[in-house]
């Protein structure tokens, strides 16, 4: 079981499911919501996600035709991003857990697009755009 929540603790939640990938992503729109040079999600199955407390809380933000943000209204902080290319998947920003998820980034991603003034310093694969 790994929880989480957001900032305030308004919004809080449990995974009870295997996480199946965690990536650095680096595109204009996750540097931009998240305030830094690059976000990090973990990827799951949407069924395996409960939330405890706050759903009530949860607001989405339509970021491209095929991608949704939630964040707290409360505190503003960013909770998941889901896209209609993977509709039972979702990627859950890992700042935002209490425990250890048990695995670590293998990737970065939109490297095209990852800030002139960050520089990428281990050796984890790295893609252009999107992972294969």
């Amino acid at each position: 079981m790994i929880r989480g929540g957001c900032l305030c603790g308004g919004v809080r939640y449990e995974i009870s499911g295997d996480l199946s990938e965690m990536c650095y992503c680096h595109c204009q729109m996750c540097r931009r919501a998240h305030g830094t040079p690059f976000s990090n999600y973990v990827a799951l199955n949407p069924r395996d996600r409960r939330y405890t407390r706050g759903e009530e809380l949860i607001a989405r933000y339509q970021s491209s035709a095929e991608a949704v943000r939630t964040f707290c209204s409360r505190c503003g902080s960013k909770l998941e991003f889901q896209t209609t290319k993977t509709p039972d998947e979702i990627w859950i920003v890992s700042g935002t857990f209490d425990d250890d998820p048990g695995i670590r980034s293998t990737s970065h991603i939109y490297v095209a697009s990852k800030a002139p003034w960050f520089e990428i310093t281990d050796d984890l694969k790295q893609y252009p755009e999107e992972s294969d």
